[in-house]
């Protein structure tokens, strides 16, 4: 297996995705779109798109959005992997044809996500939460879509009724962040104008248990046969 990430700003890496793929010694590159914005798509049979403060519709300010929303829609219709985080999830859901748009409010922070009866039926999204309908996770984002035509939606929270979908067997989009570090957590969320107390405490208290299920979730999509 050869991997694909692309970083859509340097501060937003690919954390505990890339611990996972270091550890069992897989093939991955990493290539940040804001410096090298034409990415060859051959040779990669998985894609992994990271988030970023932009907007999927500022396509004019950042020309590379236009060109990884394309490279997304190529390896969903080759049957290729693809995982889609934060705005990654976004740039998926819109080039499947979806809206992407402001949601009534930011949610940052740690909040309970709600798997359907698709979710809890789906054999990645069952290992986010494996002991029940909800799990905590980690969120930052501002933004929402609807679910594209033709896909699953397998997750909610309170604030978003679309947190994850699935098109085909093989393309996931999640709107949390999965792949973060706790260090990512407090770097990002650091000058923000939030409780960064209270995300401490949350963070303390929910980070190992979450860790855990990303590591699982990584296991089942990179390394099981859809």
């Amino acid at each position: 297996m050869s991997i694909l990430i692309l970083k859509n700003i340097a501060t937003e890496g690919p954390g505990t995705i890339e611990d996972f793929l270091v550890h069992l010694n897989m093939h991955y590159t990493i290539i940040d779109l804001a410096r090298h914005a034409v990415v060859p798509a051959v040779g990669y049979d998985t894609l992994v798109m990271l988030g970023g403060p932009m907007s999927v519709n500022d396509e004019d300010k950042y020309p590379y959005l236009t060109h990884e929303m394309k490279l997304a829609e190529q390896f969903i219709k080759e049957g290729k992997k693809v995982l889609g985080v934060c705005l990654g999830a976004q740039l998926m859901a819109k080039a499947l044809g979806a809206r992407v748009f402001v949601g009534a409010v930011k949610e940052i922070g740690w909040y309970d996500i709600e798997m359907n009866d698709a979710g809890l039926q789906d054999p990645l999204m069952a290992h986010l939460a494996p002991d029940n309908r909800s799990c905590k996770v980690f969120h930052w984002h501002g933004e929402t879509f609807d679910i594209p035509q033709g896909a699953e939606r397998l997750a909610a929270s309170e604030l978003y009724p679309n947190q994850a979908f699935r098109f085909g067997n093989n393309a996931y989009a999640l709107q949390f962040h999965i792949e973060v570090s706790k260090q990512m957590i407090f770097d990002w969320l650091k000058n923000e104008p939030i409780d960064m107390k209270k995300i401490e405490r949350e963070t303390e208290a929910h980070y190992a248990d979450y860790a855990a299920r990303a590591q699982s979730f990584y296991k089942a999509f990179f390394t099981e046969n859809p």
